[in-house]
């Protein structure tokens, strides 16, 4: 009987899950071993789709009512994940589990064990993470409902920003603002944290160097890394700063808000609406979030949209360099940095000043390192796993203790 960590990684329209053996294999921490199982169901709210693999990447399959109802929802696909992984977890005992929670505020700078007290602190911020705190909560209740006396770890997005000093973190505005924590958190954290931990292994002594994370999905943000810590990041108070994304505007001038309200009129739920779910990619194209869908139309919105998004990203590059004094690597990650060669390509078309130039062989084929040999900046491009760092934070507070627990 195999001691399992079981990893939640709750979104606004999917569920990450994994079993990690909760063994410590050598001394490497920066390396999570193969999960014995991990999966997702994708598009719920809308005919959820579940897929899920083993350790040898064989397909195992999902119990019928998990994807037949069309309106299935987070509230009834968790509990029968949780009752499906019983059943399909390869004998493995549950030990504990491990969440993603994107905001942690400014308490947290590392994970910490859930209680009833924590709970209710990071209630207080779902309005700074609409779409995705209150699924990451809600992943929390059910596990709780479901064995309530499982030990669970929270993991926060928000955490791996608190190493910037204070001028990357406040905005210019009146200092009891400030005080009462309106500041620049930063998100994808854990993403972030992951690529910090794997930099060493592909660029060895110079993995401490200064390197600019790019992780582009339908949400997407950019980190700059000194000594493999976050210097400065795209995101801000909100996860709906910075780039533009599949659904969010990204930068805005408050000015517009001040516009909306006033002249057109509009409701504050009617902004949060504009702002989260009908902007950035969907909204300029007029046809889809989806970034493959918008490279495979012919329509003039969609190669706009596209355009748009490369164009803020390089723009949102360059300024971040000067957080930490030059560049010395790329890294793309997430869903579009990835697999998307040709966003990639658009992005460093114009920081080519910069002296960086892609390999377009290694480009198209999503290659790791993906700079031709006159580029003066290597660029690569790193699949990221959030999943592992949540499970190798879990196992750590378990057996060492060494996170801040809950007040």
């Amino acid at each position: 009987m195999t001691d399992a960590i079981l990893v939640l990684n709750a979104g606004s329209s999917s569920l990450k899950f994994a079993l990690y053996s909760d063994i410590i294999v050598g001394h490497d921490e920066a390396v999570m071993q193969t999960p014995l199982l991990r999966g997702k169901i994708a598009n719920i709210g809308n005919a959820a789709i579940f897929s899920a693999y083993d350790a040898k990447g064989n397909v195992v399959p999902p119990q019928d009512h998990m994807i037949c109802e069309p309106s299935a929802t987070h509230d009834t696909l968790i509990p029968a994940l949780l009752e499906w992984l019983q059943n399909h977890g390869g004998g493995a005992t549950i030990k504990a589990a491990g969440h993603r929670v994107v905001h942690g505020g400014r308490a947290h700078a590392g994970p910490a064990r859930i209680t009833n007290t924590l709970m209710a602190e990071l209630e207080d911020l779902v309005p700074l993470a609409p779409l995705h705190q209150p699924h990451n909560l809600a992943a929390i209740r059910h596990v709780a409902a479901f064995t309530p006396d499982l030990p669970q770890i929270a993991c926060f997005d928000t955490s791996f920003h608190r190493t910037q000093d204070r001028l990357a973190q406040i905005f210019a505005l009146p200092r009891a603002l400030t005080d009462q924590g309106i500041l620049r958190y930063g998100f994808h954290g854990l993403s972030y944290e992951y690529i910090a931990g794997r930099l060493p292994s592909y660029l060895g002594q110079h993995g401490g160097g200064r390197v600019i994370v790019a992780h582009l999905g339908n949400g997407a943000s950019m980190c700059a890394l000194k000594n493999r810590q976050s210097v400065a990041t795209s995101m801000g108070f909100t996860a709906l700063d910075g780039l533009m994304m599949g659904r969010r505007c990204g930068a805005l001038d408050p000015g517009v808000v001040l516009h909306l309200l006033e002249q057109k009129r509009m409701s504050p739920d009617e902004i949060t609406q504009l702002l989260y779910r009908e902007s950035g990619l969907l909204g300029v194209s007029g046809i889809s979030n989806d970034m493959a869908s918008l490279e495979a139309s012919t329509a003039p919105e969609a190669r706009e949209a596209i355009e748009l998004f490369c164009y803020r990203a390089a723009c949102e590059l360059a300024a971040l360099c000067a957080a930490i004094g030059g560049l010395d690597a790329i890294v793309f990650t997430a869903g579009i940095g990835e697999k998307s060669a040709l966003v990639r390509s658009m992005i460093i078309d114009r920081l080519a000043w910069m002296g960086v130039a892609l390999d377009p062989t290694a480009n198209e084929g999503n290659q790791t390192r993906i700079n031709s040999d006159a580029s003066k900046i290597v660029v690569l491009v790193i699949p990221t796993d959030e999943e592992s760092v949540i499970a190798r934070a879990t196992r750590q507070l378990l057996h060492v203790g060494n996170a801040t627990p809950a007040h």
